[in-house]
């Protein structure tokens, strides 16, 4: 299975409760991972692996230890795509709002 993109890997509601986990641990083991989802080693193993391959987290070997963190570089270019998708819709959500409320209180002062 290719899970190479960062799209496909998230696809997953279960990565995506690891991603969130590791955005709130910041470094955890895949045991740890297991113990707070009741998941089974070689479920978390999978999932591990396939978040690695899409560049999603980091892993470090520390002693016997595997450590695993988010990617913040990878993770910050897909906030980035959604900030740049949905920018133009907020801004004009702003200025919609700002107007509307520049015409309200123009017409109570009147």
């Amino acid at each position: 299975m290719d899970m190479g993109s960062p799209w496909k890997a998230l696809s997953d509601d279960n990565r995506r409760q690891i991603m969130l986990l590791l955005k709130e641990k910041e470094i955890i083991t895949p045991t740890e991972i297991a113990e707070h989802f009741n998941f089974t080693m070689s479920g978390v193993s999978i999932n591990l692996r396939i978040l690695k391959e899409a560049d999603l987290i980091t892993e470090r070997k520390e002693g016997k230890n595997r450590l695993y963190s988010l990617n913040r570089k990878t993770t910050s270019d897909l906030v980035r795509f959604f900030d740049d998708m949905y920018d133009y819709k907020l801004k004009s959500l702003k200025e919609y709002v700002e107007n509307k409320e520049g015409k309200e209180r123009r017409g109570n002062n009147d």
